[in-house]
């Protein structure tokens, strides 16, 4: 019996091997092709890149061709170092550092020793070359931007790192790969797929031809193109209005989520980061710790929102139940709590309901209303985490999920964030503690993209999109399914009414009348965002933030905007004319008041930035 056993296993397990054997030989060319890897150079066709067109079909990004000296280590053969240096322009020592670094990597693999040649730097070399073994030159593709604005929109491409080589098989050394911006985000979308080329070398090492006549060769596929939701004319205009200033300012579309505008100020030319120049230049931006380019102030940037905040702490109080929108509070020209220094208000007629309120920025009636919410529950914390939930429910105090690589979440705080900064119960707290979050200061910090979003949500009556800038992908049905889903606040929609006509009012009777648009109902708030850093332990008073959000036409909104200006005093000064004009340029296509375009473009806070501590990028750490 076990004879007979011991006959069927040793039959079975031959029958095996001889049926994986048949396989690998008959199907499967694969452990063929490395086998013979010595004999065998494998060369790669680069696709072009998909390019970018924004919402009106203007192209701002394309292709330029561009060319690689490669070299494969183990080919080499009988190198004039010197001669080869002189050649390519380079330092003997950056060349044999380059060539050991390619023999790490892989002696049969090509690694890149010069990147990115033009075509004149291509032409002088191209003959040249074929007297170096084992060195030739491979054609890329590199960014061609066709316009010098919304390099943070865009991003930009740059050789992949060997991390990056290790977790995706797709890239070789030297390939190019999105790093930031659309870029990065649709890279997979953008870089199209590479072709092969398997070529058959002889015992002299010298390519004879293709390798089995080609069967395993593929071609490249071309990346699809994308259109975004930018508007290439309103971005470039943005960023001239931002010039000599720091800060930000987004734009969306109310009915749709899509992103119009997103300016962080200073910028830079995206094409600087193109060619043999991009590391340099990149060094030079990367450097500069003063106006910071690279920092996105749009998403990173986080400030306390000031008196825009109004807005969201009326609707609450409306949705908690604690105030009518026709309720009258007065107001003594301060808000006096506990003993406490009085928070002090704007002069105004009093008393106000809630739409007078908005109008003139009253911060007794919030800090009051505030109060109520907080204490209409049964303890300060339930009062808390019920607003928090609220404020939740707009994408507040957490990453949006646009379509964007970078960020930052803002901060709205909770229950949990008191109870351990005050130690309780060890120590009580209570609404009047936090009173600051009534006006927007206080624990409360938003990106500009958030203020611009809450503001998309009022303007549509209590939902939004997610904010994204992908519009179309060519070639592919439908965009992520997660940029076309409503997502609703818990606010009903009957609350906002009152508070939309506040914010009318401010162009009508409010702080900025002077900047109304003939024919254009513009819905909108100030806020002067308190400013401080600590120097030394000690808390020193910079100068506020100039913030302002809007939206446009009232009765059909087309776009709600941020604007934020750094150190740029109360809202009215910049940010509100800035908004004025944005929203005029976008719904008009033409902008009438040239008075308020005069002062913003002939404007500078140069001066006010060079006082210590002033505009730095503006991050709160919680």
């Amino acid at each position: 019996m076990r004879r007979i056993l011991l006959i069927i296993v040793t039959i079975l397990t031959s029958l095996t091997f001889l049926g994986r054997l048949y396989y690998l030989q008959i199907y499967d060319s694969s452990f063929q092709i490395k086998s013979e890897n010595n004999a065998i150079q494998v060369n790669y066709d680069y696709p072009q890149r998909g390019y970018i067109f924004d919402r009106n079909n203007k192209l701002i990004v394309s292709n330029q061709p561009s060319y690689d000296v490669m070299v494969v280590p183990n080919d080499i053969r009988d190198l004039d170092t010197l001669e080869f240096c002189k050649l390519l322009n380079i330092e003997k020592e950056d060349f044999e550092n380059t060539l050991a670094r390619a023999k790490i990597y892989s002696p049969r693999l090509p690694s890149v020793v010069i990147p990115q040649l033009n075509k004149s730097e291509y032409a002088y070399l191209a003959e040249k070359m074929a007297k170096f073994r084992g060195f030739y030159i491979q054609k890329r593709a590199l960014r061609d931007y066709q316009t010098k604005n919304a390099a943070n929109v865009l991003g930009y491409i740059a050789q992949v790192n060997q991390e990056k080589i290790n977790s995706d098989s797709y890239y070789q050394t030297g390939d190019l790969i999105g790093i930031q911006g659309i870029e990065k985000q649709y890279e997979e979308v953008l870089r199209g797929v590479k072709g092969v080329r398997y070529l058959q070398k002889n015992r002299f090492n010298q390519v004879i031809g293709p390798y089995k006549d080609g069967i395993y060769d593929t071609v490249p596929e071309r990346g699809h193109d994308i259109t975004i939701t930018i508007d290439a004319e309103l971005q470039k205009y943005g960023e001239e209005l931002m010039v000599n200033k720091r800060g930000g300012i987004v734009a969306i579309e109310p009915k749709t989520g899509e992103i119009l505008a997103l300016v962080s100020a200073p910028s830079y030319d995206p094409g600087l980061l193109v060619g043999r120049e991009r590391s340099k230049n990149f060094n030079k931006l990367w450097y500069d710790t003063i106006a910071k380019p690279l920092f996105d102030r749009a998403l990173q940037g986080e400030y306390p929102p000031g008196s825009p905040f109004k807005m969201l702490t009326g609707l609450i109080s409306l949705q908690e139940g604690v105030i009518s929108s026709s309720e009258i509070i007065s107001c003594s020209g301060a808000y006096h709590y506990g003993g406490k220094r009085p928070l002090g208000c704007h002069h105004h007629p009093s008393p106000v309901s809630m739409g007078s309120a908005i109008a003139h920025s009253c911060n007794s009636y919030f800090c009051s209303i505030y109060r109520r919410t907080i204490e209409s529950h049964v303890t300060p914390q339930e009062g808390m985490d019920t607003w928090h939930n609220h404020l939740s429910s707009f994408g507040l105090g957490d990453f949006l999920g646009y379509d964007l690589p970078i960020g930052r979440p803002g901060h709205i705080p909770d229950a949990e964030y008191y109870n351990r900064h005050y130690q309780y119960p060890k120590y009580r707290w209570f609404a009047t503690t936090t009173i600051s979050n009534a006006i927007g200061q206080g624990e409360i910090a938003m990106t500009p993209i958030q203020m611009a979003n809450f503001t998309a949500a009022i303007a549509n009556r209590g939902w939004y999109y997610k904010p994204h800038v992908i519009k179309r992908i060519h070639d592919v049905d439908t965009i992520p399914k997660e940029y076309t889903e409503k997502l609703y606040t818990t606010i009903d929609e009957k609350h906002f009414e009152a508070v939309i006509e506040g914010m009318e009012s401010v162009y009508e009777t409010g702080s900025i009348g002077l900047l109304k648009v003939p024919g254009l109902r513009i819905a909108g708030k100030t806020g002067t965002a308190e400013n401080s850093t600590r120097i030394d332990g000690k808390r020193v008073q910079l100068t506020d933030h100039s913030l302002f959000v809007a939206f446009a036409p009232v009765e059909d909104p087309q776009i709600a905007l941020a604007v934020i200006v750094e150190n740029g005093y109360w809202g009215s000064r910049w940010a509100a004319r800035i908004a004025t004009l944005m929203i005029e340029k976008y719904v008009n296509g033409e902008v009438t008041r040239k008075d308020i375009e005069e002062y913003i473009l002939n404007g500078s806070l140069e001066e006010e930035y060079e006082k210590p501590y002033s505009g730095q990028p503006f991050t709160i750490n919680h």
